[in-house]
């Protein structure tokens, strides 16, 4: 167990305080020889009569979120071209399929989600912070959207 990596996991979406969190992580992860794992969430659709579809939808997502990876990290310094060592797109509520995941045997040491800077935190973060946080497998840690590279610099 001694060689494995300590494995940051982040919910991503188009949401900048979702970049803000990515880029917390890889900071981190960097900083302690850790890794980065991204999880995209495609809510099911009412009705997808071909599987095709849905598969597209997916596939739409996992581009997207590729997307918005490289252009959160851009030139960020200090990660040595630390780059997520994967993308998981999965379908479902996404309090549900976050939970399956981080219940899922694996090196995941952290949940790691962003906050937006006023207003409602999001969905993700009054779930995983609420009466039954304590049941989760690995700590969760909340990145306000409203930091700036250098604060994140200093924090990570």
């Amino acid at each position: 167990m001694a060689d494995t990596k300590r494995t940051y996991l982040i919910v991503m979406n188009d949401s900048a305080e979702a970049r803000v969190a990515l880029r917390f992580a890889v900071r981190r992860a960097a900083k302690t020889g850790g890794a980065v794992e991204v999880l995209a969430i495609v809510e099911p659709q009412d009705f997808v009569q071909w599987g095709g579809v849905q598969a597209a939808i997916e596939e739409e997502q996992r581009l997207r979120i590729e997307a918005s990876i490289a252009a959160s990290l851009g030139d960020l310094a200090g990660t040595n071209g630390l780059v997520p060592q994967a993308i998981v797109v999965r379908q479902g509520e996404p309090v549900a399929v976050v939970r399956e995941l981080i219940g899922e045997p694996s090196d995941i040491a952290a949940l790691v989600l962003g906050t937006a800077p006023a207003g409602d935190p999001g969905p993700l973060v009054a779930a995983f912070t609420g009466t039954d946080s304590g049941r989760l497998p690995c700590p969760v840690m909340i990145i306000p959207g409203a930091l700036s590279d250098d604060r994140l610099e200093q924090l990570s």
